[in-house]
């Protein structure tokens, strides 16, 4: 029997928070962050799921996705205002497992470094670099240049941006968020079923703007000419604003998950979304050699100065081995939690 899920406004000290949870489970608490383009929608199986081995899952919306309040993102705090949220959810919930999937691997990261002693584990699914999306290279992720030159909110598919503006649900274009969820979220040929209309409504959650999604942005003389800037999503990640390296220095150090599908596209050092890749392949005009991201050398690079963590590949999964292979994901972090 699938366990019924519930939804209600929590009130925090920052702002109130959707958040979603299954009545009558019991046990450590374990707290969802969801991804970019995203919300809470996308962890409900996996909620369900280890809400009947004996934990008591939430998963929240972040500000700008689902229907928690739509307050503005200051970007010049890196993921703060996300992580900051998270936070005041676990002085209502208490210490708490977190689980953050790509964009919310950066919150649950930032949370961890900004309050240990609130997290009980981490698991960090195909997140995004400590490093930041776009304008870093080597292992250390050092700036390509200055003003962080193809990273932040001008970085993005402006085709996608209107396709998520018009609310389109089709599968007619490349740049639908229907097509972009079948062809990046997750391995391709992955039959998501009735599961996928939640999906795409969820990605059409997402609120547009300066403010939201994607962000603003810069001109840049450097290739390929566009730069972050300080409100919006895209901007979160950036490399100029955001920047995790001193892990390592947390006291305590909770366990930490790092668990990624060998097949994903979003997050890897070869990145379909990583412009300076992109250019690299001829997909992007101009390039002038500028070097790819290696997103996952550096979140290794990170880690293994962290210490605490296992890495789990999942092989045939994409960008949310939650949504592609859930048996062997839920059987990691199970595996995980219990430690």
């Amino acid at each position: 029997m699938t366990l019924p899920i519930s939804a209600e406004r929590v009130s925090t000290s920052r702002l109130t928070l959707n958040v979603l949870s299954v009545p009558g489970s019991a046990g450590d608490p374990v707290v969802f962050v969801h991804g970019n383009v995203s919300s809470s929608a996308f962890w409900r199986s996996t909620m369900t799921a280890i809400a009947a081995e004996g934990f008591r899952p939430y998963a929240l919306d972040l500000r700008g996705f689902g229907d928690t309040d739509p307050e503005p993102v200051d970007a010049s705090r890196g993921v703060r205002d996300y992580s900051d949220d998270l936070v005041a959810l676990l002085d209502v919930l208490g210490p708490a497992h977190l689980v953050g999937w790509s964009l919310g691997g950066g919150v649950v990261m930032q949370a961890l470094r900004d309050r240990p002693a609130a997290v009980l584990s981490a698991t960090l699914v195909n997140p995004v670099s400590p490093y930041g999306f776009g304008g870093t290279t080597g292992p250390d992720g050092v700036l390509t240049s200055p003003d962080g030159v193809g990273s932040g909110g001008g970085a993005t598919n402006p085709e996608f941006v209107a396709a998520l503006r018009a609310g389109d649900t089709s599968a007619d274009s490349p740049v639908s968020p229907r097509t972009v969820l079948r062809a990046t979220y997750v391995a391709a040929g992955t039959d998501l079923g009735e599961e996928e209309d939640a999906f795409v409504e969820s990605m059409l959650s997402t609120r547009i703007g300066e403010d939201h999604y994607p962000g603003d942005s810069l001109p840049s003389d450097a290739w390929p000419n566009v730069a972050p800037g300080k409100r919006g999503v895209l901007n979160t990640i950036a490399p100029t604003n955001f920047r995790i390296d001193d892990l390592h220095e947390i006291d305590p150090k909770p366990p930490v998950l790092w668990i990624r599908g060998d097949q994903d596209v979003i997050v890897s050092d070869t990145s379909l979304f990583d412009l300076a890749h992109l250019g690299a392949i001829g997909a992007v005009p101009g390039w002038d050699g500028t070097p790819a991201q290696p997103m996952v050398t550096q979140t290794r690079t990170v880690l293994d100065r962290y210490g605490t963590y296992r890495e789990v590949v999942v092989e045939g999964a994409g960008h949310g081995p939650h949504l592609d292979r859930p048996e062997e994901f839920r059987a990691a972090l199970l595996a995980h939690l219990r430690r």
